[in-house]
């Protein structure tokens, strides 16, 4: 056993966090699939963008329901986690290859469901994991394993956009595939590190302590708040886009999808930087920060949707950069504030509440856009959310335990 406080050898845990990283990118493919390949499939199945939407949300609807359930059952605290998030990624590989099937509007969103509860069994273990390698360092590590997600949710859209006339049934037969890479590496490679949390029993009690500590609800209020902005501006950016291009007739469809996969794979450079700014700097003020930047990119995005062109862009990529930038930081001090006997428990929790939340923003969006009367004005009402989690960390920053967070830099 590594003496607490250090960390293994450099070479073991980097070595051990760019294999979960690899196969974290490669399951995530699945997430966005159908968002990517929603114009084609809007098309051929006659669908009006609020049923389009259900696509996107079923997958969120299948996470909730996976991340409510593993934590109920305290599936990340006693199951094995390169055996839960291998079988997972199955799961989602044979669920998204569905689509394949041409099941129809009720029948995909019934596999966007399943997909989702897949992702379920990958992304909170994939973090539980990761803190049994690093103790320093933790903020950069998990900014690694979300900026994986990030990729990964971004290539459907690479898929569509790099190759002009590309078939939809190709993007989800390439991200099927991935999924199944992913499903091999985890299971072969993804080993527990040398910080292992202790044996859980089931206990459904573990849900109450992690809802009544005062600490963890302060993060998971910020979580929330970053929720509210971030899915509803991953699922509807290529909507915006397309209908800036088209009204002001600057570009295509495939430049649409292009932009739209530079926005969320810049995210990438927003969780490596929010990982090093949080370990140095702390917790709070690093996720404080990225929200207040990206909550104003919501509030300006309506301003250069009639461009200059070269404006549009630069906020779109400022966005995409700081609106995934904080959330690995919520994971992280929940796993330094939590109780160590139900950590997987409690980012379950987490995240089972903050995709909850993601189901209404991204149902809300193409109603908004159409009482509106257009798109150029309805990610405004993205700003509310990372303004009041902004205001929950500050709240948190100033409480004594936060000494807990980012080794004592809160």
């Amino acid at each position: 056993m590594t003496a607490a406080g250090e960390n293994p050898p450099t070479s073991a845990r980097w070595r051990m966090l760019a294999i979960l990283c690899g196969a974290v990118v490669l399951s995530f493919s699945t997430w966005f699939s159908a968002n990517a390949i929603a114009p084609e499939v809007s098309r051929a199945w006659a669908l009006s963008p609020a049923a389009a939407g259900w696509l996107t949300n079923g997958v969120q609807i299948g996470f909730v329901i996976g991340a409510l359930l593993a934590s109920l059952f305290n599936l990340p605290d006693l199951v094995r986690m390169n055996r839960l998030m291998a079988a997972s990624a199955g799961l989602a590989a044979v669920s998204n290859a569905a689509l394949l099937l041409e099941p129809g509007p009720i029948g995909a969103t019934i596999c966007r469901i399943a997909t989702g509860f897949a992702l379920a069994g990958v992304y909170p273990p994939a973090l539980k994991l990761v803190s049994t390698w690093f103790v320093t360092g933790r903020g950069l590590a998990f900014a690694a394993v979300i900026g994986a997600i990030t990729a990964g949710s971004s290539l459907p859209h690479l898929f569509r956009g790099a190759v002009s006339g590309i078939h939809w049934q190709t993007v989800v037969m390439l991200s099927s595939l991935a999924a199944l890479v992913s499903m091999a590496g985890f299971l072969w490679f993804a080993r527990e590190g040398p910080y292992p949390f202790g044996k859980a029993v089931f206990d459904p009690r573990q849900i109450g302590r992690v809802l009544r500590d005062r600490n963890v609800a302060l993060v998971n209020l910020g979580y929330l708040g970053h929720m509210w902005e971030l899915y509803a501006m991953w699922a509807w950016l290529l909507a915006y886009l397309s209908a800036a291009y088209e009204q002001n007739a600057v570009g295509t469809a495939t430049d649409a999808s292009l932009l739209t996969f530079a926005a969320v794979a810049a995210g990438v450079i927003g969780c490596f930087a929010g990982g090093v700014l949080s370990d140095r700097f702390g917790r709070t003020a690093t996720t404080a920060g990225m929200m207040i930047a990206s909550g104003t990119c919501a509030l300006l995005i309506g301003f250069v949707f009639d461009g200059p062109q070269w404006l549009l862009v630069l906020v779109v990529i400022v966005w995409g950069i700081t609106i995934i930038g904080d959330s690995a930081q919520f994971s992280a001090a929940v796993t330094e504030l939590a109780d160590r006997s139900y950590i997987g428990t409690a980012l379950s929790l987490q995240m089972g509440m903050g995709f909850a939340l993601t189901i209404l923003m991204i149902w809300l969006m193409p109603h908004l856009a159409e009482w509106l009367g257009g798109w150029q004005w309805t990610f405004s009402i993205l700003a509310v959310g990372p303004f009041i989690g902004a205001t929950a960390m500050l709240v948190l920053r100033r409480r004594p335990e936060a000494e807990r967070l980012a080794n004592g830099r809160r």
